[in-house]
């Protein structure tokens, strides 16, 4: 005589069921990353750039006169900046172990590309037409922009810059009186240097 077990028998695991969970752990990582601030945004490289803007606006008042290499300065200024923030920000993003090209980062880069592209453009559009005194507040306004779009997938810091950066370019405008020089020094040397400060502090370097 056969004897059988009246306790049942436990239902088979679905197939699959670990990929599954594996695949649902990967989609909440995945979204927990796309959710988060890029903090390593160089507060040092910005007062690094906001000290070589500090330099070049007594050089850069100096050569209104002669707008070709009134610009060549600026722009060799702009370059160095660029280079600087984007040293320190690797270098930064390296230690905190984040990705540039993925999550945040690569948000903060694709928002922050298109207003300097378009200031690119009306630079060459503006000089070509002789029209240089409106540079300095179109560079700040789109620079400002870029910063605010850009800044939206970092700290709060960094749209403040920006906003900061909008009301001076807009100044720049609205106030031909005053040279533009100075303005460029107050946002792009002076504001970079506070704003560089309060996140070097805040937010580790």
């Amino acid at each position: 005589m056969t004897v059988r077990s009246l306790k049942p028998a436990a239902p088979p695991e679905p197939p699959g069921l670990q990929a599954r969970a594996m695949d649902n752990l990967q989609f909440i990582r995945d979204t927990m990353e796309q959710a988060a601030a890029f903090t390593a945004v160089s507060g040092l490289g910005m007062a690094g750039v906001g000290v070589l803007a500090l330099a070049a606006a007594p050089i850069g008042h100096a050569l209104r006169g002669n707008p070709p290499r009134w610009v060549a300065l600026w722009l060799a200024t702009a370059v160095s900046a660029l280079a600087l923030s984007a040293v320190t920000t690797v270098r930064k993003a390296r230690r905190a172990q984040a990705s540039l090209l993925s999550g945040p980062g690569r948000k903060l880069l694709l928002a922050f590309a298109p207003p300097m592209a378009v200031g690119a453009l009306l630079t060459l559009v503006l000089y070509r037409h002789g029209l240089t005194s409106l540079l300095p507040g179109v560079w700040l306004l789109l620079y400002g922009t870029a910063v605010v779009t850009g800044g939206a997938f970092s700290v709060r810091i960094v749209p403040a810059l920006g906003l900061t950066l909008i009301v001076l370019g807009a100044a720049a405008l609205f106030l031909p009186g005053v040279a533009g020089d100075w303005f460029m020094g107050a946002g792009f040397g002076a504001a970079h240097v506070g704003f560089g400060a309060l996140i070097a502090r805040r937010h580790g370097g």
